[in-house]
Formats: C-alpha cells, sequence, structure tokens
C-alpha cells in the first residue's frame, strides 16, 4: 500500500502541505510504515487537494478536496481497514473530466514524482533520445517530426519541422535550442504546470531537437513568476547529468549537450521569441524586425531554435510511437492533441488535453462540466490578450488553428476563460486592453499610443460617458494598430474589442445610448434602490454604507438617497433579504 499526493502549485495553495504533514504525523503515531510520495498535478485542479490510496490489491481510489481533518477517517477507514470513505471519493462525474481526454503532453502529469528521473525513466523516459542518437540521423529525427505533422503550440501554429530543419540547414556555429516557457497570459497555466509535473519530458524534447539540428546548448527561458517550475527544473537538469543524458560524449556516441535556465522578468512581450532573445542577451525585452528569422540569425546571431515547453513535451512521444501515430489524431491540417487551461465561469476548472477537431461545446460541458451555477454560457475568450471572444452561437465550432482563426479568435498556447451571462463583454474587452497597453514594450508609436487610446475609449464607455462614434473609433483604431506594429502584441492587441464588438454590439450600444450594463458589471451605470416592501429594517446596509446614503429607523423600511450613493455595491453583498436591488 502507498499514499500519493498532489503537489503541483494547485495542489499546494489549496492545503496539500497541511495534509501531507497530518498524514505523516498520523503514520508516526500509529507506527506505520506506509510509503507517501509526491506528483504534479493532474489537470483536476477543481479538485485539489488530491490523494490517491493505492491498496494491496493494486487497486487506486482518488480522494478529492481533502481537508487535514479528513486524514484521521481516511486512514482509520481505509488504510487500516480496508474500506474506502465513498464520500470523500472522487465522483464518477469528475472523473470523467480525466478519461474523456487524450493525453500525450501531458502523459505522466500526476502519474510520476517530478523530482525523481529514475520515475521518469520507468515510465519510458529518454528511451526516444536514446533511440534518436543511437539509431536515427538528424534528419531522419526531423522527417519523423515532419510526419507527425506537429505544430508549434505557442500560438503561431508553424510546422515544427520547418523550424527545425532551417535551423540545421543555416551557416554558423554554435546553434541553440531555446524552450519559450515565458508564460503571460492572465488565466493561462498550460507550461507552469508541465514543468512542474514532468520537466523531464520537457528536457527530452528539447534534447532531441539540439541533436536534430546541430546544438549543443539548449536554454529555458522561464518566467520567474514560476519557482516551483524552475526549482524541479533545476532538480531534472542535475539528475540527467548525472545519469549521463547531459554533458560531452552522451552514451558515447560523440554527441555532447547541456541546458541551463534563465529566469525572466515577467515581461508579457518576451513571449515573442526576438524579444525574449534579447531579454536572453542582457537586453531590454524588445522584438526586432524579420527577417532574418532566429533559425538563420538567433541568439547572439546564431541559427536558434526555439519551440515552446508543449510543443518540446510532444516530441519524446512522437519518436517512441512514430509521427503517423501523432498524425492519426486531430484533423486534416491540425494533428496530434492539444493542451487547454480551463479557467473562468467553469465547474471543473483545470488542465486538459484533446484531440484536435473536438467542438468547443465537447470540451466545455462534457469535460468541463458545464457553467457554474448552470448560468447559460454566454462565450469564451481564447487567446488570452491576444485573442477574441467566441459566442455561443459558435460553440460548436472545432478546436483547430482554421476553425478558430475563423472566429476572430486565435489557438494561443491554449488559454481558455469561458464567461457566463453575468460577464459584460465590454468590460472584459477593456481588462484585456489595459493589460496589453501596460505590457506594451513602446517600440511601435502605433501599439504605445494606439492601444494606450483604445482603452481609454473603453474606459469611458464602462463609466458610462461613452458618445456617439466610440464604435467607430475603436473599429478604426484596431486596423491601424494591426498594420502599424512589429511584434505580434501589438498585431492582436486589438483582439479582444474587435471579436467582442463583431459579436456583441449590442452591448457596447446598450452602454453609450442606454447608459445601461445589461450584466451589471459596470458600477457607474447601476442603479442601487431599496425595495421598502421586502426591507425588514435590519439595518445591516446601513452600517455598511461608506457614506452614510441609507437612511431609516430599526425595523422599518429603509430609503437610499441617490445623491448621496457612490455605487460601492457594499449594501448588495450584505442584504440578506433580497430588498437591494440593482438597475
Amino acid at each position: 500500500m502507498k499514499i500519493r499526493i498532489g503537489f503541483g502549485s494547485c495542489g499546494i495553495a489549496a492545503g496539500a502541505r497541511k495534509v501531507l504533514a497530518e498524514f505523516e504525523k498520523e503514520f508516526s503515531q500509529r507506527g506505520l510504515d506506509i510509503p507517501i510520495t509526491k506528483t504534479g498535478c493532474n489537470g483536476m485542479c477543481f479538485n485539489e487537494p488530491l490523494i490517491e490510496v493505492f491498496d494491496q490489491d493494486g487497486q487506486v481510489f482518488m480522494y478529492g478536496k481533502v481537508m487535514p481533518e479528513m486524514v484521521k477517517e481516511i486512514i482509520e477507514q481505509h488504510v487500516i481497514g480496508g474500506q474506502p470513505v465513498t464520500e470523500y471519493l472522487v465522483s464518477d462525474d469528475d472523473l470523467g473530466f480525466i478519461n474523456k481526454q487524450k493525453r500525450v503532453a501531458l502523459r505522466n502529469c500526476g502519474n510520476i514524482d517530478p523530482e525523481s528521473i529514475d520515475d521518469y525513466m520507468a515510465s519510458g523516459g529518454y528511451q526516444a533520445f536514446e533511440k534518436c542518437l543511437t539509431q536515427m540521423t538528424p534528419e531522419q529525427v526531423i522527417e519523423e517530426i515532419k510526419i507527425s505533422g506537429l505544430r508549434g503550440r505557442g500560438g503561431a501554429g508553424f510546422p515544427t519541422w520547418f523550424k527545425w530543419n532551417a535551423t540545421r540547414q543555416a551557416k554558423g556555429a554554435p546553434k541553440y535550442v531555446i524552450c519559450n516557457a515565458d508564460e503571460g497570459d492572465p488565466g493561462a497555466f498550460m507550461d507552469r504546470s508541465l514543468l512542474e509535473s514532468d520537466p523531464n519530458s520537457v528536457m527530452e524534447g528539447m534534447m532531441i531537437a539540439g541533436y536534430a539540428v546541430g546544438a549543443k546548448e539548449g536554454i529555458f527561458y522561464v518566467r520567474a513568476e514560476y519557482p516551483l517550475a524552475i526549482k524541479r527544473l533545476e532538480m531534472a537538469i542535475n539528475q540527467a547529468r548525472a545519469k549521463g543524458f547531459l554533458g560531452n560524449n552522451i552514451l558515447g556516441t560523440g554527441f555532447s549537450f547541456d541546458l541551463r535556465i534563465k529566469a525572466g522578468a515577467g515581461a508579457f512581450v518576451c513571449g515573442e521569441e526576438t524579444a525574449l532573445i534579447a531579454s536572453l542577451e542582457g537586453e531590454r525585452g524588445m522584438p526586432r524586425l524579420k527577417p532574418p528569422f532566429p533559425a538563420e540569425k538567433g541568439y547572439w546571431r546564431k541559427p536558434t531554435n526555439i519551440n515552446n515547453v508543449e510543443t518540446y513535451a510532444n516530441v519524446p512521444w512522437i519518436l517512441s510511437n512514430g509521427g503517423a501515430a501523432f498524425a492519426a489524431m486531430g484533423t486534416a491540417t491540425s494533428k496530434g492533441t492539444k493542451v487547454f487551461a480551463l479557467a473562468g465561469k467553469i465547474k471543473r476548472g483545470g488542465l486538459v488535453e484533446v484531440p484536435m477537431g473536438l467542438t468547443l461545446r465537447e470540451v466545455i460541458y462534457d469535460i468541463g462540466g458545464g457553467i457554474i451555477g448552470d448560468k447559460e454560457f454566454k462565450g469564451v475568450q481564447m487567446g488570452g490578450p491576444s485573442g477574441g471572444c467566441i459566442p455561443k452561437e459558435q460553440l460548436d465550432t472545432p478546436i483547430d488553428y482554421e476553425s478558430i482563426t475563423k472566429t476572430g479568435a486565435i489557438m494561443g498556447s491554449g488559454g481558455m476563460i469561458v464567461m457566463d451571462e453575468t460577464t459584460c463583454m465590454v468590460d472584459m474587452a477593456r481588462f484585456f486592453l489595459d493589460f496589453t497597453q501596460k505590457e506594451s514594450c513602446g517600440k511601435c508609436y502605433h501599439c504605445r499610443l494606439g492601444t494606450k487610446r483604445m482603452l481609454e475609449i473603453l474606459n469611458r464607455i464602462t463609466s458610462g460617458e461613452g458618445k456617439d462614434g466610440d464604435i467607430e473609433l475603436l473599429e478604426e483604431l484596431s486596423v491601424k494598430i494591426k498594420e502599424g506594429s512589429l511584434c505580434g502584441l501589438g498585431q492582436s492587441a486589438p483582439n479582444p474589442a474587435q471579436s467582442t464588438i463583431r459579436y456583441f454590439r449590442n452591448e457596447y450600444e446598450d452602454h453609450i445610448y442606454s447608459k445601461k450594463c445589461t450584466a451589471k458589471k459596470c458600477k457607474p451605470l447601476l442603479t442601487y434602490s431599496i425595495n421598502e416592501d421586502v426591507c425588514t429594517g435590519c439595518t445591516v446596509c446601513a452600517k455598511k454604507c461608506p457614506v452614510q446614503a441609507i437612511k431609516g429607523e430599526r425595523k422599518k423600511p429603509h430609503v437610499l438617497d441617490q445623491s448621496l450613493c457612490i455605487k460601492c455595491g457594499n449594501c448588495f453583498d450584505v442584504c440578506k433579504f433580497g430588498a437591494v436591488q440593482v438597475d
């Protein structure tokens, strides 16, 4: 028998450390010698902390949302008594979250100890790398990646084999491979989870890429906000060196390769490959004009291949199972699987991996369980600040690069933020514009000032000061910013505004002409009042009002003075009787 506990960032944040300490204390007091192992996130972030009990018969029982006070009962009834505590077990519906997926990049996440290279090797790790070094030429490796149809999972969807081949054919030495782990989209956590849960798979993918393109050094560019990912990556690199998978003359083949980590400062623009390279070189993270592309002149102006975390994580599986096996999944133009971070108004938020071609409806409802509170689905934001919003009318859109692009959104790195009827689409566009405006490096005039002007207009609209012509001005600015920006940040920054105007123009018009926010989110456009027929005179709202706008005697209906109300919403939040109304 053994116990396994989820120790990804989500599990730790939910209290996994306290649960582990409770297990260790109880085992010590009872004299039980039962091993407890840690694993990464299995994707079920909504159920953390997660505990798995492996019994003597090989059966596995998963407990969800485990709190320290539940540990004693689990030990007494299940570990000692042999009877699972059924009320604490993860439900069959929730288990469907994993069972309905097809895992390639996430194949080991939640199944191995991310801090043990032996665990990774026991699951077949580094066999693909050894196969490449001993049985395949670099050209054959690239050909296998070509057969797989693997496209870059960082957002652009560029054919991976083409990048590798261009770097191999480029003149100049030394050559480099870089892993772009500068994940900056709000609501996205795919790269973080992969590096925390299975760092060796990403490393092995980079090592194979290094062999294929002729590089001797690989660099992880990881944002400093990911301390656990960096810690486990460092451990994995040191263990791989000790095993002889990194260093000089690897496995006696004559191939030499090593890895190192660069912690980035967290600039969103450094997700763009040339800005990332500038940051690696010690310069300010600002994009360069292309061509030349990094494959020709990249890091220190030498040939450089850059892929993101998920792309590299797919590579060992492809080399082990064959490119054709990967190509058999997905669609004609979008092969394989894709990892998504499900967040927002979704019942089962977490990390999912599905074959390309599934519809948004299948991911959001069949896997994600639908909308919290069974409210009406309104839209899903894909691609983060660089993406766009897809409305409920297009919920059956297949998930592939071309279909998602047609909607006005982008695949992006895999962020999928679900919105319900309570989401104000104008405010949502304002939120993302605020993010990209702050993250603009300022190099391009159109991006630097254009996003600022767009944000000013959106702030004005959500404050109840919108005016005739604002929608048209937003549309015009969107076109100009896209045309005049050098890199992907500026070229995609208008997407949230463009897509919400395209599908939710009526909400913009309500804000501007009717001075109403139908989602009741933009406070300057709201009116709070007290229904005298419902008010009990409990005085709670009056006590919570910061400007004393609510008057009345105890146990008698109260009145809200509109001239004093600052629309903070405190009265609505504290009223237990539904007497405070919002219009």
